[in-house]
């Protein structure tokens, strides 16, 4: 019994030593992503979205990035604008960014792995979008597109639907820094905050308990072989075509997935296996299911389909590309160490974003943000019945 509550212990110090590690990061990108959705509507983006063509790509791209980084809500704020007029090529490119380019990710990545996972996150991302819309324009026929918004006009709920539903923006006339400034824009701004937080924290929660159990339980030589590190040509062709596998089945998305894959690095995956792992968060088996009920079973397998091709793919050309530039670090050192609070910048960071998120978190609640919790559960309960 003692060595069972020894391993648990051992499994949670980890844990919460790279919660420690990242928790003014995470502060900060969530702040960053809540300033953005403030002044940009959903019906906006609708708008901006019309169809496939590279301009409205890249609008997606950049509304995608500047939005939600949870991955069960931009697969619902996906389906919203969709609903709304969007494109469907043009609305996947959006949940794909909102996911893949958010700040958030990239400064966790730069904590824990180093700045070149953070830089073949914003390589890999818009070449990622690039893929899958020529995939689509090459497989994606307008019947399957027509069954999937008549599938996606029947109202039934993925987890994070009320969410989606909700449209907090600033809607006055003015420059963007004067709506922002104001009294409305601070409380959207607090009320974005506080809703990402909501949709996202049990991802970021199993992500970093997983992580934990994983590097505490599992040994490194198991990592080694399931990778074949000694046998190094062959894991750069191995990793990002079992890196997607893994993150299916580890149900961990969103931001929550780079914990693990700081311990899948140290483990001996390929540099291009990560980089497929951390943009699969968008097929983990929950999120497969929401498609499923989304957009009906088979536009479910061709996302699938379609998502998988372009990650493994992706992951090549990133492993190619930073391999040719010398940019894949030689050591594996990515942060999975022991808790330790010591009165350095990270404590000293995380001190004052914990106070700045209190201030965001008492105006939310102050201006209404109790009965927005509320409508929000109602809605997605709504929406299952």
């Amino acid at each position: 019994m003692s060595k069972l509550i020894d391993a648990v212990g051992h499994a949670l110090n980890l844990s919460f030593a790279m919660t420690w590690q990242i928790l003014w990061a995470l502060i900060l990108g969530f702040w960053l992503s809540a300033l953005i959705q403030a002044v940009v509507s959903k019906r906006e983006m609708s708008r901006l979205l019309p169809d496939d063509s590279p301009k409205s790509l890249a609008k997606a791209a950049g509304l995608g990035a500047a939005s939600s980084s949870c991955s069960y809500a931009a697969v619902a704020i996906a389906r919203s604008i969709f609903r709304k007029g969007s494109d469907f090529t043009a609305a996947i490119a959006f949940e794909f960014a909102s996911t893949n380019l958010v700040i958030e990710l990239g400064i966790i990545l730069a904590l824990l792995m180093g700045w070149q996972f953070t830089l073949a996150e914003f390589v890999g991302g818009p070449l990622m979008i690039i893929l899958l819309a020529v995939l689509f324009r090459l497989f994606l026929h307008r019947d399957l597109v027509a069954r999937a918004r008549v599938q996606a006009d029947r109202g039934v709920a993925g987890r994070m639907e009320g969410h989606a539903a909700m449209d907090m923006s600033v809607t006055e006339k003015g420059p963007i820094w004067q709506r922002l400034r104001s009294p409305t824009g601070r409380t959207a701004t607090s009320h974005a905050f506080v809703m990402d937080w909501v949709a996202i924290w049990t991802d970021i929660a199993l992500g970093l308990l997983i992580a934990g159990a994983l590097a505490a339980w599992v040994p490194q030589s198991f990592w080694q072989n399931f990778f074949l590190v000694d046998h190094p040509t062959l894991a750069k062709i191995w990793g990002p075509l079992v890196g997607p596998i893994v993150a299916i089945f580890s149900f961990v998305c969103s931001i929550g997935n780079v914990p693990l894959a700081a311990v899948l690095w140290n483990g001996g995956i390929s540099f291009g296996g990560v980089i497929a792992f951390i943009f699969a968060d968008l097929i983990v088996l929950p999120i497969l299911n929401i498609y499923r009920k989304y957009y009906g079973i088979k536009t479910a397998l061709f996302l699938l389909a379609t998502f998988y091709a372009t990650m493994v793919a992706t992951g090549y050309a990133v492993e190619i590309l930073f391999g040719a530039t010398g940019l894949i670090p030689n050591e594996r050192n990515a942060k999975v160490i022991e808790a330790s609070v010591k009165l350095n910048y990270t404590t000293v960071l995380n001190i004052i974003f914990l106070v700045f998120a209190t201030l965001l978190v008492v105006r939310f609640f102050r201006t209404g943000g109790r009965q927005m919790l509320k409508d929000m559960n109602a809605a997605q309960g709504h929406s299952r019945d």
